[in-house]
C-alpha cells in the first residue's frame, strides 16, 4: 500500500510514518514547515518529503491519503482530494486498524510530561527484555527514533488529548483503545479546540470508559480534575501514583536522587536523568504502569540509571565558554515553571536567562498570558519572542520588570541574550518549534565572542 501523509512533519504523523514504512508500505508525505529533529529522521529512513500542499502532489497516485490535524479545510490538497472522491483517513484511526489492533496498549495521556513518561516506559519494557513497540512525541536518545515497530504484544503510546482531524473531532486517543493507561495530570490547554477544562475532562472520560475491565489506570492522586474524570465512573483496575497511600517519590540524598515508594515500602532509588519534581513522578507513573505488563518495580527502578534522556527536553545542545545553551518543549506555563524550578534544583549555581516562544495554539490565543510572570518568577533573565502575536507581550511581562525584555526581531534577541551571558549561566530555550533555529544561532553568537580579535 501506499500512503501519502498530509502533515508529515508533526511528531505524531512522522512517528505515523516510520511505523508504516516499518510495516512495509510505501510511504510519501508533505508538510508546510519542515524543521528537524522529524524531517532529518525522515528523510534518514528513505521517505520522500514534499514541501507544501500542491494538488499536483496527486500525480504521485497514493492509495489512501492519511491527513494530519494540523490541516484544515481549504488547504489545496486536502481539497483536491475531496473533491476527487479520493480515500482518505486520520493518523489515529490508520494507527489504531493497521498497527495497534490485536496488540497491548500502553498509553500515556495527560496535559504535561506525556513524552517524557512515554519515553521513560519503553526504555523501562525494552531494558526487562520486552522488545515493545512504541511512539514517543520526541525522539528518546536510547532508541534514536521517535517510532519503532516490532512483533512484541506491547505498544507503547503517547496519548494526546487533541482533536483526531478535520473529520473527527474526538480525542486522538479514544482511538488507541489502550489495557494499561496512565494519566499523568489534567489542566486546561489548547483552548483553540477546548472551551473549558470540563471539556477536556469529558474526553478523559470517554478514554476511561473504552478501559476493558481487566486493564488498569495508574492515575495522578495530586489532580483534581482526574478525581473528577474517575468519579464519573471507572470500570478498570485503578492505582493511584503521588499518594502517600499508593505509589511515592521523593528526593533522595541530593536534588539528582530518587526514592520510589509502594504503599510506604521503599522499592529502590535512582540517580534521575531527568531534572525536577515533575520527572519524579513521570517516572513513578512509568515503574507503575511497567508492572501491569510484568516488570518488576525493582527493575524498571534500575532501568532509570540506564536512561539517556529526550531531545528536546533539557537538551544540552552546546557549551561555550562556560555558558551552557539547553532546548525544551515547554510551552505551557505549569511546563515552563517545572522546567525551570527542575533546572534550578539539578543547577543551583549560575543564572538561568530563559528564551521563550510563546507559539502553541493556546499561546496565541493568549489565554495564558496572565500566568506567564509567575511561571518565568524564578529566571533571572527572560528573553520573550512575541512577533506574529495578538496580543501584546511586552504588558503580559511587565510584572517581570526590568527581568523581562521582548522582542519581534529574533536576530535582535540572540544579540541581547547572548551578549547578557555569562560563564556559568544556563540559557533555557522554551518552545515547541523550531523557533527559527534560535539554539544553533545562540552558540554561534557566544562563540563569536569567545573568538580571538
Amino acid at each position: 500500500m501506499h500512503i501519502h501523509i498530509l502533515g508529515i512533519c508533526g511528531t505524531f504523523m512522522g512517528g505515523v510514518a516510520l511505523l508504516a514504512r516499518a510495516a512495509g508500505h510505501v510511504v510519501t508525505g508533505c508538510d508546510a514547515n519542515v524543521y528537524p529533529p522529524m524531517s532529518t529522521q525522515l528523510e534518514e529512513q528513505g521517505i520522500r518529503l514534499v514541501e507544501g500542499y500542491d494538488p499536483a502532489q496527486l500525480d504521485l497516485a497514493a492509495d489512501v491519503y492519511v491527513v494530519g490535524n494540523a490541516i484544515s479545510r481549504g488547504n489545496p490538497l486536502l481539497e483536491a482530494i475531496l473533491d476527487r472522491g479520493l480515500p482518505y483517513v486520520s493518523g489515529p484511526q490508520w494507527l489504531a486498524e493497521h498497527v495497534l489492533a490485536g496488540r497491548w496498549v500502553l498509553a500515556v495521556a495527560g496535559t504535561h510530561g506525556k513524552t517524557t513518561t512515554t519515553a521513560l516506559l519503553a526504555w523501562m519494557l525494552e531494558d526487562a527484555g520486552l522488545n515493545p513497540g512504541f511512539l514517543v512525541g520526541g525522539v528518546p536518545q536510547n532508541f534514536g527514533v521517535s517510532a519503532r515497530l516490532t512483533e512484541s504484544p506491547f505498544f507503547v503510546i503517547e496519548a494526546d488529548e487533541y482533536d483526531t482531524a478535520f473529520c473527527d473531532k474526538r480525542s486522538k486517543f479514544v482511538h488507541y483503545r489502550p489495557r494499561t493507561a496512565i494519566l499523568n495530570n489534567l489542566e486546561f490547554d489548547h483552548a483553540d479546540i477546548f472551551a473549558d477544562l470540563a471539556a477536556i475532562e469529558t474526553q478523559f472520560h470517554h478514554l476511561v470508559r473504552i478501559m476493558p475491565g481487566a486493564g488498569r489506570i495508574v492515575a495522578n492522586a495530586a489532580e483534581p480534575a482526574l478525581a473528577r474524570v474517575l468519579a464519573r465512573g471507572c470500570w478498570s483496575e485503578l492505582e493511584w501514583f503521588d499518594s502517600a497511600a499508593g505509589w511515592s517519590a521523593s528526593e533522595g540524598e541530593d536534588a539528582a536522587q530518587a526514592v520510589f515508594c509502594l504503599q510506604g515500602r521503599e522499592l529502590g532509588r535512582a540517580q534521575m536523568p531527568l531534572a525536577g519534581r515533575h520527572n519524579r513522578s513521570n517516572a513513578l507513573a512509568a515503574i507503575a504502569a511497567a508492572r501491569h505488563v510484568g516488570v518488576p518495580p525493582e527493575q524498571a527502578i534500575a532501568s532509570l540509571n540506564r536512561f539517556a534522556g529526550i531531545k528536546r527536553r533539557l537538551e544540552v545542545r552546546g557549551v561555550i565558554e562556560g555558558v551552557t545553551v539547553y532546548d525544551d518543549f515547554a510551552h505551557h506555563p505549569t511546563a515552563i515553571a517545572l522546567t525551570i524550578e527542575g533546572l534550578r534544583r539539578r543547577q543551583p549555581a549560575g543564572r538561568i536567562l530563559a528564551v521563550l516562544e510563546p507559539r502553541s495554539n493556546t499561546m496565541k490565543l493568549g489565554v495564558m498570558k496572565a500566568q506567564l510572570p509567575a511561571s518565568l518568577a524564578h529566571a533571572d533573565q527572560v528573553y520573550c519572542y512575541g512577533k506574529g502575536l495578538d496580543w501584546d507581550v511586552g504588558a503580559a511581562l511587565a510584572p517581570l520588570g526590568e527581568r523581562a525584555a521582548c522582542f519581534d526581531d529574533l536576530d535582535a534577541l540572540v544579540a541581547a541574550a547572548s551578549a547578557a551571558a555569562q560563564a556559568g549561566d544556563h540559557l533555557l530555550v522554551m518552545s515547541n518549534g523550531g523557533f527559527g533555529g534560535v539554539h544553533g544561532k545562540l552558540l554561534d553568537a557566544l562563540a563569536r565572542r569567545a573568538a580571538p580579535n
